[in-house]
């Protein structure tokens, strides 16, 4: 069987010495003498795990004073609804960019607590494109936009300089460049991307921005209350963190984020540049919008798709599939895809085009 090549959109790709760790922390975990899968989430030792994946967070990130970082339960899909729960009262506006089937959630779940003023949409053209002319109300309570659009392939290159408390879904690119932190009030991020597996949400979040709603929240949807119980309000997921932080800590030990997206830049342009040369592969969005971390393509004539899946299967590349909303493929290329695995991909590309010339 060939090595394998995950391009998988998420749960996805991580690396294999934080597999290795991982996995023995499930027979034994350290000096405790029990599993990290039957280990109290209120031992001075996952305490440590929880109070480490923070500091790294806060560390890698280059978060300002003033913010606080909390782990969820929920996904990305719980905060749409938390978010304006927390920060929106009924009566007050909130200003969201449609840009994918993920901030279109995001904003018909904010409409159940405020107003919502949709500033700009790349829907009718599904999604292919990233707006760029729109104003940003300067009475919103806040805006809110998602950085990376794992379905179609399109990312924010840039983000505008906001009058109003930016927020922002950056569930699929975390971790993968640098940004500037204190341009937002609150980010929040499902971590089956770049941070570890499933079942675990980072938000790093201004605790100014909290309080201010007048409405009853209750505890467990409540910022307040998860800060204030170290994220430990109730039992944690406790192998998610755990593994999120062997993650972090590999990360760290790579050169931390510029490091990550000095490598992503190049496993992006490495194959971009093969679909835009190749005959039988087109790119799906905007050229200037192109994601580095989910690279979408068709094939020029779709009865080939099939076949060349079945080629790249051969070689261990899985998880190519696109959307439906797409079609054709989808290589998502996350933090701990190794450019060799881009490689392999790009000479099956390669191999196919002169097998059909």
């Amino acid at each position: 069987m060939p090595h394998k090549h995950n391009f998988g959109a998420g749960p996805c790709i991580l690396p294999q010495e934080v597999f290795d760790q991982a996995a023995q922390a499930v027979l034994s975990w350290g000096d405790t003498g029990l599993s990290i899968l039957e280990i109290s989430h209120r031992t001075p030792e996952f305490e440590s795990v929880v109070a480490e994946s923070v500091q790294l967070i806060k560390e890698l990130m280059q978060v300002p004073d003033g913010y606080d970082v909390i782990f969820v339960q929920g996904g990305a899909s719980l905060q749409f609804g938390m978010l304006p729960m927390n920060l929106l009262n009924e009566e007050e506006s909130a200003a969201y960019l449609d840009t994918g089937v993920w901030s279109n959630k995001a904003w018909k779940e904010a409409k159940l607590f405020g107003n919502v003023n949709v500033v700009a949409s790349s829907k009718d053209a599904n999604y292919t494109f990233i707006p760029k002319d729109y104003q940003i109300p300067t009475d919103a309570k806040y805006f809110h936009c998602t950085s990376n659009n794992t379905i179609y392939g399109t990312q924010m290159q840039s983000f505008p300089k906001s009058p109003v408390s930016m927020v922002c879904d950056m569930s699929s690119d975390i971790l993968s460049r640098e940004i500037n932190i204190a341009d937002f009030d609150l980010i929040y991020a499902g971590a089956q991307k770049n941070i570890g597996p499933a079942g675990n949400t980072v938000v790093i979040l201004k605790s100014e921005i909290l309080g201010k709603v007048n409405r009853k929240i209750t505890s467990m949807l409540d910022y307040r209350i998860h800060i204030e119980g170290g994220s430990m309000y109730n039992t944690p997921p406790v192998f998610a963190i755990y593994v999120a932080m062997l993650n972090l800590r590999w990360l760290k030990k790579q050169g931390g984020v510029k490091e990550m997206e000095r490598r992503n830049v190049e496993k992006a342009n490495l194959l971009y540049a093969e679909i835009d040369r190749n005959t039988m592969f087109k790119g799906t969005c905007a050229i200037e919008d192109r994601s580095k971390m989910n690279i979408c393509f068709v094939m020029n004539d779709a009865s080939f798709e099939k076949e060349f899946l079945q080629m790249a299967e051969a070689v261990g590349c899985v998880g190519l599939k696109g959307h439906r909303s797409v079609g054709g493929f989808r290589a998502s290329m996350y933090n701990a895809l190794p450019l060799a695995s881009v490689q392999v991909l790009v000479d099956t590309m390669k191999n196919f085009e002169a097998l059909k010339k």
